[in-house]
């Protein structure tokens, strides 16, 4: 079958035939996988920044965001059959008897860091005509959101962000009448993903991104009713007296002096959630000062990665509310469709969209 590999040794991205898999237990799934999602990470593996080849192998098939349509199932699956429509999870638990969160099912908060990722560290992703995955890493998707079940894998991110901090903010034990400020760094797809959840859970949003408008990422922010203020355009001093202070920020941006700025907008009690992997980058930061307000005002700084089950249901849940709700923007997060044979050229930057690339496995 097709696949998209890369040969980290060299750092090449290419199209090769690969062995189709097939079933190997009673409670496995062969997939055939029709969309893909190409996000930084991505483009971190391809870059040799992060990643690895399965164990013994000198090439990864990449891809973690798929959507794919069941084609044949295990004698032991019950709750799928060809034909229906699936989103896999990413990471698998680390074999450790010690990682009680992988024992647990929460793979998302390994220990020993010894977990596998499909399409991105120690296993084999899913862009690729088909793939092969035990039943309990898959959701099934319902059939109406066929055109935009692909962004389901970014949208954990948010998910299991909104999960922990509404976990946090159970520490204050009164709300106040006004409704609670979001700000979201970042007009990536993560970002504008983050926004709508942020928006659903009831937040007063604001998104805070560098390109001056006019822009799509801009267009589609505020055709959600989210304010769009450049950071080229605006301080954060300026950005906290137009909007006021943030109860939660949502970074989304990976990009470190953006976000260490954007700390002086967190209101007291706030909560900074950190979900980008930057490259490392010299700060000119006073950590005196920075300890300093975040012990005076109980803010909590909060780094996740990954999702686990619960989130992929819950994103699932949402991608419905979204599409009953901003049905035209939604889909316009995905602003251009490739076949795999462009892989490399999206990843390198050549062919990059405005904002979701997606590769398209066609039906043979």
């Amino acid at each position: 079958m097709k696949a998209v590999v890369l040969f980290p040794k060299d750092r090449k991205v290419k199209v090769i035939d690969v062995p189709e898999p097939r079933l190997g237990s009673p409670t496995q799934v062969r997939v055939r996988t029709l969309e893909v999602g190409v996000c930084g990470t991505d483009r971190e593996v391809a870059r040799g920044e992060h990643g690895r080849a399965p164990e013994g192998e000198d090439y990864l098939i990449v891809g973690h965001e798929c959507l794919g349509e069941v084609v044949e199932v295990g004698g032991a699956v019950k709750d799928l059959k060809p034909g229906d429509l699936v989103v896999p999870r990413v990471r698998r638990p680390c074999p450790s008897e010690r990682c009680t969160p992988c024992r647990e099912g929460h793979a998302d908060f390994c220990v020993t860091g010894e977990y596998t990722e499909r399409g991105i560290q120690g296993a084999h992703g899913f862009c690729a005509e088909f793939f092969v995955e035990d039943v309990r890493y898959l959701h099934r998707v319902p059939r109406e959101l066929r055109e935009v079940a692909v962004l389901t894998e970014p949208l954990t991110i948010a998910e299991k962000s909104l999960r922990q901090v509404k976990l946090i903010q159970q520490r204050v034990p009164f709300k106040g009448e006004q409704a609670s400020h979001a700000v979201v760094l970042g007009a990536g797809p993560v970002g504008l993903l983050g926004a709508m959840a942020l928006v659903r859970a009831g937040y007063q949003t604001t998104m805070y991104s560098h390109s001056r408008k006019p822009n799509k990422k801009a267009e589609l922010s505020e055709a959600l009713g989210v304010p769009y203020v450049s950071s080229e355009e605006h301080s954060v001093k300026e950005l906290v007296k137009q909007r006021g202070q943030a109860d939660v920020v949502y970074e989304a941006a990976g990009v470190a002096s953006a976000a260490f700025k954007l700390l002086e907008g967190l209101a007291p009690n706030g909560v900074f959630v950190f979900t980008g992997v930057p490259p490392s980058e010299q700060l000119d930061v006073d950590e005196g000062a920075l300890m300093k307000r975040v012990v005076l005002d109980n803010q909590v700084l909060l780094g996740t990665v990954n999702a686990a089950a619960e989130d992929f249901d819950a994103a699932l849940e949402d991608l419905r509310h979204f599409q009953s709700k901003w049905p035209g923007p939604l889909e316009s997060l995905i602003t251009a469709r490739h076949p795999p044979e462009d892989y490399a050229e999206v990843v390198d930057g050549d062919k990059k969209s405005g904002v979701k690339d997606i590769i398209v496995f066609p039906r043979g």
